[in-house]
């Protein structure tokens, strides 16, 4: 018989998730009191910037649980905050994790999603602190709030990109949309679960190594994580910034993965392009530096980095140069939770 929420009620579960994070056994620098209290502190560094971001995932709507293991659904809720601390050049230290939970979850499965925070917060030695937990009648929920830390001189930011600048893209954005569709074709019997795009969706990798390396080299003018979309993330450097941008269709990096897939060519650089959380870098640089941001990143990992536009005029808008030369008008939006 699975064991359930039900049967070891909520402080049966939190006494469970204390002993589980103790024999996780990771103690982050600074950290003077953790779980156990009726709040956590620490001692920041000298010289340092605090940063803190938080990210929700819902059952059904940001992850499915179907398609997923708990292990994969823990690392993901993890992966999408630690790659807003390493957009900024930050380094994790400490997360906060509130759940919201139906009576009949079993609490294998609680296990096995703490096992995937700590799997990636373990690489940091980054721990968890505190949280909070409740009932959910509805859809499961994941709350993680993330406490990071940067050199004062040296974070990066949206609102930094300047007229000139080249826009650079780390990785193949569109992967994770491109494996979506193919769990929702899954009934065609044509991919296996182990196919990498499929993994792009369920198992994404941050690049915080990367982007911290870029933010500590003061290559980069600004930078932003892809969460929203290509267009979606790039777009929100141009608001912040208060400029344009004008990217190349065919400098957009396109997997092998992607291009051996059966898709219309309009279908393969939508999902490129638009919603698709990837967590990949979004980089303005100078043009004279684009090289060596590629070597900075090639220090950290084998990771590809695409020169695929350029910043312009506020009044250009967002713009594609297809390949017969004329350029369209695009619409950033990127992810909007309530648009119908």
């Amino acid at each position: 018989m699975v064991q359930t929420l039900a049967d070891i009620g909520e402080f049966g579960l939190i006494q469970r998730i204390n002993k589980l994070l103790g024999r996780a056994g990771i103690q982050s620098r600074g950290l003077t009191l953790g779980v156990g209290d009726d709040c956590a502190s620490f001692q920041p560094k000298v010289g340092v910037e605090i940063l803190v971001t938080c990210d929700c995932m819902i059952e059904g709507r940001h992850y499915l649980k179907d398609y997923m293991t708990p292990v994969d659904i823990g690392r993901r809720a993890m992966v999408m905050n630690i790659s807003d601390i390493g957009a900024m050049g930050g380094y994790p230290l400490y997360a906060l994790v509130s759940l919201g939970l139906r009576e009949d979850t079993p609490v294998k499965d609680i296990d096995d999603i703490y096992q995937g925070f700590i799997e990636e917060l373990r690489p940091f030695q980054a721990s968890l602190i505190g949280g909070n937990v409740t009932r959910s009648e509805d859809s499961n929920f994941i709350d993680i709030t993330l406490i990071g830390e940067a050199e004062k001189d040296a974070i990066l930011r949206r609102s930094t990109a300047r007229i000139g600048d080249a826009v650079l893209v780390t990785g193949y954005p569109g992967q994770a949309a491109a494996g979506l569709r193919l769990l929702l074709d899954r009934d065609k019997d044509r991919y296996l679960e182990a196919h990498p795009l499929i993994s792009a969706y369920t198992r994404p990798t941050h690049k915080a190594r990367e982007g911290r390396a870029i933010a500590t080299s003061g290559l980069a003018s600004s930078m932003i994580d892809i969460s929203d979309g290509l267009i979606g993330d790039l777009g929100h450097i141009c608001e912040e910034s208060g400029v344009g941008a004008e990217i190349v269709r065919e400098k957009l990096p396109v997997s092998e993965h992607m291009s051996g897939i059966d898709l219309e060519s309009g279908d393969l650089y939508d999902m490129v392009l638009n919603d698709s959380d990837d967590y990949e870098l979004i980089i303005t640089c100078p043009s004279e530096n684009i090289e060596m941001i590629r070597s900075v990143v090639t220090e950290i990992n084998n990771v590809r980095v695409s020169e695929i536009g350029s910043v312009t005029e506020a009044s250009e808008g967002l713009k594609i140069v297809l390949p017969d030369g004329s350029r369209r008008n695009l619409t950033s939006h990127g992810w909007d939770h309530f648009k119908k």
